[in-house]
């Protein structure tokens, strides 16, 4: 996909996994989350659940895989991006960053067991080193 085509696939927001790093001898931790996307600064954004129960460890500047997928015109796409969390606070990141995050969609999933008001998140940013997309080919036969 190119640029113009994973964005629209990204949209403001939806759902994907992000694997945090774990000791050596035990695989990452990989977590469905909700995602906002910010196409103009291509930043991810995200409601992070914490405190007691939570096995993300901590966050920040944690290296991080985030992997969106799903069909889209009939095709299966895919987009991974990696890079390190940056916490979201106002006296942690830009004017410019707390703007982006106001104009994407994080969708509020209720997976908790309990209200989800009364469930401790924090907001934290991915401005990926790296994103790589795929789409489904068509193969004629």
């Amino acid at each position: 996909m190119d640029a113009e085509q994973r964005d629209a696939f990204l949209g403001t927001g939806g759902t994907g996994v992000i694997s945090f790093p774990s000791s050596a001898d035990e695989p990452p931790h990989a977590v469905p989350v909700s995602y906002g996307y910010d196409q103009s600064e291509r930043t991810f954004y995200f409601r992070l659940a914490v405190g007691p129960g939570s096995d993300k460890g901590e966050a920040t500047d944690a290296p991080v895989s985030f992997v969106v997928y799903g069909r889209q015109d009939d095709s299966w796409r895919s987009v991974v991006a990696t890079g390190k969390l940056e916490e979201t606070t106002e006296s942690s990141v830009a004017t410019e960053s707390l703007e982006g995050l106001q104009q994407v969609h994080i969708p509020l999933v209720d997976i908790f067991g309990r209200p989800v008001k009364d469930v401790p998140f924090e907001f934290y940013r991915l401005v990926p080193d790296e994103m790589t997309s795929r789409a489904e080919s068509s193969t004629a036969t």
